[in-house]
């Protein structure tokens, strides 16, 4: 027997710890069950960075689980929760460790992703599951959660939270003028093969500065191997184009830098999501995964898509061959991405920001 999703829940959790991409992606999936039922509660389990990212946003009862911390860390979120039941828990995070985290939550109803998608066995840890959705985004994988509740108005909106003092802080970088964002490393993990090289980085810079007058402000965090691609992309380029800023910023702050750059450059990581949910125009640069499931949402058309050449000559197969998402785990596959696969979407973005421009300047007809 099924167990009954409730018609109108009054206390909603969401689990779902990273990453910052991921929770990016999920906001729209919140305000959705939001505008549902503007009354219920909605507690959101989530990591300590993805916190820090998303911190105040609105309605939303925020409980951090640091990964680092381990089972002691569960044990205490589960002591501060002890005396909370849940109307429903979508358990958005398929990873052994958020399932492990699961048990020590009361919740009337758990749901979790349907058995195709899921991994880890999360569906050991659910009572219902989603339907199944071949072939889904990410984005569209969290609203199935709330196209199951029954929610109707299924619009992407974001709204975050950005302090003045983050749009300080940016300011403060990068003065007045007009400046393309460019986030060059993905997150250094293991077999991670998402980054662009710093020579290809140098062109582009090279090329809005040229044909733009655009500054680049490098981003990233601190790690070794982000600052020194800053520090070999600053050496290849014009010292007058570009704002080495990587290791400089807090993530409000990165979310003030994205939110006022003409564009964002980025491989597959968490920029190219936080530029989609600010409304920031972005280039996305695919090879060693699929696009269809994880580009910025908004901005898929300006997506450079080299992922189905990787799959070819790095796997020797073809798109339906390999499973839904697989990665491409080969060194070099992101050397198949041109210089002039980058310019054209770059051209194409700033045309299209700068006809829109001109639309919002057009005094209305009589």
């Amino acid at each position: 027997m099924k167990h009954p999703l409730p018609a109108q829940p009054r206390h909603i959790a969401v689990l779902r710890l990273s990453a910052l991409g991921d929770v990016c992606n999920l906001v729209p999936t919140v305000r959705a069950l939001q505008r549902q039922w503007p009354d219920a509660r909605i507690t959101w389990i989530i990591g300590k960075a993805e916190h820090s990212l998303l911190a105040g946003l609105s309605g939303v009862e925020f409980v951090v689980y640091d990964k680092a911390s381990g089972l002691a860390g569960m044990r205490r979120l589960w002591r501060e929760l002890g005396d909370t039941r849940f109307d429903v828990l979508l358990h958005m995070q398929q990873a052994l460790r958020a399932s492990v985290l699961s048990l020590g939550l009361k919740a009337d109803v758990r749901v979790g992703y349907d058995k195709a998608r899921a991994k880890d066995a999360q569906h050991w840890f659910t009572h219902r599951q989603l339907a199944p959705h071949p072939r889904a985004h990410v984005l569209e994988s969290f609203l199935d959660f709330a196209r199951l509740l029954g929610v109707e108005d299924l619009s992407l909106t974001w709204d975050l939270p950005v302090p003045e003092a983050a749009f300080e802080e940016a300011a403060a970088l990068t003065g007045a003028a007009a400046y393309l964002l460019m986030s060059p490393c993905a997150n250094p993990r293991l077999r991670n093969f998402r980054n662009w090289s710093a020579e290809g980085y140098a062109a582009v810079i090279e090329h809005a500065w040229a044909q733009y007058g655009l500054k680049t402000v490098l981003t990233g965090g601190g790690s070794t191997q982000e600052r020194e691609m800053g520090a070999r992309i600053a050496a290849l380029s014009r010292p007058e184009a570009v704002i080495d800023a990587i290791g400089a910023t807090s993530l409000k702050g990165l979310l003030a830098l994205i939110g006022r750059a003409r564009v964002v450059i980025a491989p597959d990581s968490g920029p190219v999501h936080m530029a989609n949910a600010m409304g920031t125009p972005v280039v996305g640069l695919f090879a060693t995964t699929n696009p269809d499931r994880a580009a910025p949402y908004l901005w898929r058309d300006f997506v450079v898509n080299r992922y189905p050449d990787a799959v070819r000559t790095y796997m020797h197969r073809e798109l339906d061959g390999i499973t839904w998402g697989q990665r491409v785990r080969h060194p070099d596959a992101m050397s198949l991405i041109r210089i002039d696969d980058v310019v054209q979407q770059l051209d194409a973005l700033l045309m299209r920001s700068d006809d829109d421009r001109k639309e919002e300047e057009r005094p209305d007809e009589a």
